[in-house]
């Protein structure tokens, strides 16, 4: 997957960060809105959202557009967020940063293989999402790396939507 578009990250406060939100199940692309919102912090712009319910629909706009962040369901099906993140971060030569939707502790060391640049946890939790999207789009505009790894402290929660 080759692409031409390159990433700004250099948006302003009065700007609209772009975010690619990946998941099968339109209902989690709904939570993750109501959770984030349109505005993160104060320091950061406004947020709009492009959503993607396939695989092939989200690899496509991140080729044809420059998105700020994407946020990706990690259990997503047929294809999950952090296999999609590490195919971009691979793939294009200007990776936009990725939060993936984590469900199992035991997963953490994937979100870490995926170079995802932040998780948050399963059920969607509404203070945690947005803190580290802030995170996230802060670091990418002070060119900071953020890839998540497995310690401790960062490992995410226990539920998931697939549960029983």
């Amino acid at each position: 997957m080759a692409t031409t578009a390159k990433r700004a990250g250099t948006y302003t406060a009065q700007q609209t960060a772009l975010v690619a939100l990946y998941s099968d199940d339109r209902t989690v692309r709904q939570q993750v809105r109501q959770a984030v919102g349109t505005r993160v912090a104060a320091d950061l712009p406004e947020l709009e959202f492009v959503e993607f319910a396939t695989p092939a629909a989200v690899l496509a706009g991140l080729a044809e557009q420059d998105f700020d962040l994407a946020i990706f369901d990690a259990e997503a099906v047929p294809e999950g967020g952090m296999g999609l993140a590490h195919q971009i971060k691979d793939e294009m030569s200007y990776p936009v940063p990725v939060v993936l939707l984590v469900a199992r502790p035991a997963d953490a060391w994937l979100a870490a293989w995926s170079r995802a640049d932040g998780i948050s946890p399963y059920p969607i939790d509404p203070i945690r999402l947005p803190q580290t999207v802030a995170d996230v789009l802060r670091a990418d505009r002070a060119g900071v790396s953020t890839v998540f790894t497995d310690e401790p402290e960062t490992v995410p929660g226990m539920g998931s939507r697939h549960a029983t």
